[in-house]
């Protein structure tokens, strides 16, 4: 009801003030969110690294790319599904674009270490993008192909651009994981130097 009353003031508005001759544009101000899903290592630090994101809307952390339904982390751990443990992230493109999210990803863990990050090792910490539409697939390809010539990286980039087909979300204790565990062992010792590159890098997109 607010935005139709809004709407209508704009278009009232617009013809009081309209001068003769020149055209009446409205534009209206879109509301359209976009998801894409990421995998880089463990999900509890994907996850905090994007919840500090200015637009980015929800972060849902989860496991996609395998074959395993329902997978439990337990049967993900064990790296026997195929699935990686990924963030979904709905960001809203008004105030961070696509190439932006995909800048955060690259520069905040290893896109030239297979199956690994740090001390976590196996197919499940992949580094991967799950593309939700054709447009995210070209960019997501761009921006390797473009830290491929700028000579960001020593190493060849490993990270694997595949559609998402389905999305599995984590159990609830894995939710906010960070926040909610702060003084947690791996969090102090991993996480906590994540967070400092992040606002090192990237202090004016933060939240």
């Amino acid at each position: 009801m607010i935005k139709y009353l809004i709407i209508n003031f704009i278009i009232i508005y617009g013809f009081i003030n309209h001068q003769p001759g020149k055209k009446l544009i409205l534009k209206e101000m879109s509301t359209q969110y976009e998801t894409i899903t990421l995998g880089g290592g463990c999900f509890w630090c994907t996850e905090a690294i994007f919840e500090k994101v200015k637009g980015v809307q929800s972060v849902i952390s989860g496991y996609s790319g395998g074959f395993t339904k329902n997978p439990s982390y337990r049967e993900v751990c064990s790296g026997n599904t195929g699935h990686a443990e990924v963030v979904q992230i709905q960001f809203d493109p008004e105030v961070i674009d696509l190439n932006e999210i995909l800048d955060i990803f690259f520069k905040t863990h290893d896109p030239t270490s297979l199956d690994r990050q740090g001390a976590d090792t196996g197919t499940q910490y992949r580094s991967v993008i799950f593309y939700h539409n054709p447009v995210q697939k070209v960019a997501a390809e761009e921006k390797i192909e473009e830290l491929y010539f700028s000579g960001t990286f020593k190493n060849p980039i490993v990270t694997r651009v595949e559609t998402l087909t389905v999305f599995y979300k984590a159990e609830d204790y894995h939710q906010d994981y960070f926040a909610n565990n702060p003084d947690a062992a791996y969090c102090i010792y991993v996480i906590d130097p994540k967070m400092d590159k992040l606002r090192k890098n990237f202090s004016l997109m933060l939240k």
